[in-house]
């Protein structure tokens, strides 16, 4: 995994700020300088933060747990569901329901709503029903589909949540905060980091700039899983070793059985004779 250098970072815009009457006095650390009313982000300062958030998302995906990603800008949308698609992890782009990670329990009900609907499509149930009652349950579905979709494999609380625009998502990383799931998250100079542990200084309106470090923290999770495959097959195959010398065991038993027999014969000749 390589982090993207200043130029990268630079060329894809992730140093424009916010105006310099809409900051957050927090971001100070994280800002170069101002130029025409607009705050500059340091970009060393998001290369090295962004280094530090990958590494820690890399060991995430590498243990098997999961990340929701987090982004219901126009914007980000659409680079927020290729990316997680891509390394197989939970994302929410459409409205976030109020109390998805505070009263998880209740989530996971709807989207086990979905699942019984599909049962009834699939084992004729439908079939008995009015026209009426079909569309009712044919839009409920799709509503269903369309805000818990991408979270319907998602059957416990994730480890974590990358968000993209703080000040938006402020719910989501609220109901983190409150159950101690860290936040990683892009931060623009208008938000506050203070509640954020894995802070990302960079442009959270560019699509650009979300698509650069998108696709940086997902290729190092992406390697996280790889490394994971790879250390379940070297566990299966030393098993598969362990287990080996078994038969061994067994042959020597055998041979032993047959050594103990083996004395009696000369006692039958010396009979004989």
């Amino acid at each position: 995994m390589s982090t993207p250098n200043f130029d990268q970072l630079l060329e894809a815009g992730c140093h424009f700020g916010h105006l310099k009457r809409k900051w957050n006095p927090a971001m100070a650390p994280y800002i170069f300088m101002e130029r025409n009313g607009i705050h500059i982000i340091d970009l060393y300062k998001t290369a090295a933060k962004l280094d530090e958030a990958a590494a820690a998302l890399k060991n995430i995906a590498k243990s098997g747990k999961k990340v929701l990603f987090v982004s219901t800008k126009k914007q980000a949308k659409q680079v927020i569901k290729e990316k997680a698609e891509s390394v197989g992890m939970p994302y929410v782009i459409e409205r976030w329901p109020g109390g998805m990670l505070t009263n998880f329990p209740t989530i996971r009900k709807a989207v086990k709503k979905m699942t019984t609907i599909d049962r009834m499509a699939n084992d004729g149930t439908f079939d008995n029903l009015s026209k009426r009652e079909k569309l009712q349950i044919t839009r409920q579905r799709a509503k269903l589909e369309k805000t818990l979709g991408s979270i319907a494999d998602l059957n416990r609380l994730p480890s974590a949540l990358f968000v993209v625009d703080v000040l938006k998502e402020r719910i989501a990383v609220a109901e983190a905060n409150r159950l101690g799931i860290p936040v990683f998250a892009i931060v623009d100079t208008n938000s506050d980091p203070s509640n954020i542990d894995f802070v990302i200084p960079a442009n959270d309106d560019a699509s650009k700039s979300v698509e650069l470090i998108l696709d940086t923290v997902c290729q190092s999770m992406a390697e996280g899983l790889e490394e994971r495959k790879a250390e379940k097959v070297d566990a299966q195959a030393a098993e598969g070793e362990g287990a080996a010398p078994a038969p061994k065991r067994e042959r020597r038993r055998v041979s032993r059985k047959a050594a103990d027999e083996q004395p009696e014969a000369p006692a039958a000749e010396e009979a004989a004779e």
